[in-house]
């Protein structure tokens, strides 16, 4: 869910709107087995229903974009972030629902966007990262799903103290991407410049539209390990424990490797309504679009591995 610049956001648009450029994909071969040692920190999403999720572990961002940061959230969403319970609260059953609003006839979108305090989630030098969660992306489809964009992701630390405007130079990693009901996924990587460049953004290095069959009616684990313990180094996507795609270094220059990679990174949880990304793959919300169908987040947990002493 790429969060742009606004210079790029006009471009991102336009390139969008119509076939916009082929996804870069890359190699699904298994490299490394999955991380799962170390366990640095989670969030199980226990509490009673209508309660708000830990503010020593997650914020709320608010509005239409981050202070000086682009307008729509730098990708065209329509929606408005709160802070309400209606939009973001524990269900009393061990998850997290995020869940978007009509508000009255006018058809204004509400919903939440949820990012973790920590922004320091990191593959030691030789070593790994691994951040997965386990949810159920909003059971809706159909003309009842036009405009739905759900998404757990990650930016680079150094976007949080200038409102993203240095994106996509300092990464983002896009775990789970799911829009307008597909029973689909989307994986990828930003990195460079907010046009063009080294991932030929605003597209990113993606897996395209991969089947991911059952994912709206049940939980399954989403998941991203950066392995700097692998030579060259490498981002393996997995859901459900299968590798889905892979993204290795030798891709793109050291530089922007580095500069996309070689840091800490903040969660994101959210559900936008329309945007670039819905009006490539279908369309915007529309009268018929279904008010109230969340994403249901039973999960969160980052791992790491230390390189060599």
């Amino acid at each position: 869910m790429a969060s742009l610049g606004g210079l790029a956001l006009a471009l991102v648009l336009a390139a969008c709107a119509g076939t916009g450029p082929a996804p870069r994909s890359s190699s699904t071969a298994p490299s490394a087995a999955p991380l799962k040692s170390n366990l640095i920190w989670s969030d199980d999403f226990d509490g009673a229903a209508g309660s708000r999720p830990a503010a020593r572990d997650w914020i709320f961002q608010t509005g239409a974009g981050y202070p000086g940061g682009a307008a729509q959230w730098g990708t065209g969403e329509v929606e408005r972030m709160t802070a309400d319970a209606a939009n973001a609260a524990l269900d009393g059953s061990g998850h997290l629902a995020i869940t978007p609003l009509r508000q009255g006839p006018a058809g204004a979108w509400t919903s939440a966007r949820l990012e973790t305090r920590r922004t320091d989630f990191a593959a030691p030098p030789g070593g790994a990262v691994r951040i997965e969660a386990t949810l159920r992306m909003p059971d809706v489809t159909g003309t009842a799903a036009a405009g739905y964009w759900s998404a757990f992701w990650a930016l680079g630390a150094p976007a949080r103290a200038v409102g993203a405007t240095n994106w996509p130079h300092i990464g983002e990693w896009d775990v789970m991407e799911n829009v307008n009901g597909h029973d689909s996924v989307w994986h990828t990587f930003h990195c460079g410049t907010p046009v063009g460049g080294p991932c030929a953004e605003p597209t990113g290095i993606s897996s395209g539209e991969l089947p991911c069959a059952g994912c709206r009616t049940g939980f399954h684990t989403y998941a991203i390990e950066y392995r700097r313990d692998s030579s060259p180094e490498e981002l393996l996507w997995y859901v459900d424990g299968k590798n889905t795609f892979t993204v290795r270094a030798g891709q793109v220059d050291p530089g922007t490797w580095a500069a996309a990679n070689q840091h800490g990174f903040f969660v994101i949880l959210n559900v936008a309504i329309g945007g670039a990304f819905p009006a490539h793959f279908g369309g915007g919300p529309t009268a018929a679009t279904r008010t109230g169908v969340p994403m249901l987040v039973d999960r969160v947990a980052v791992y790491t591995s230390n390189g060599p002493s």
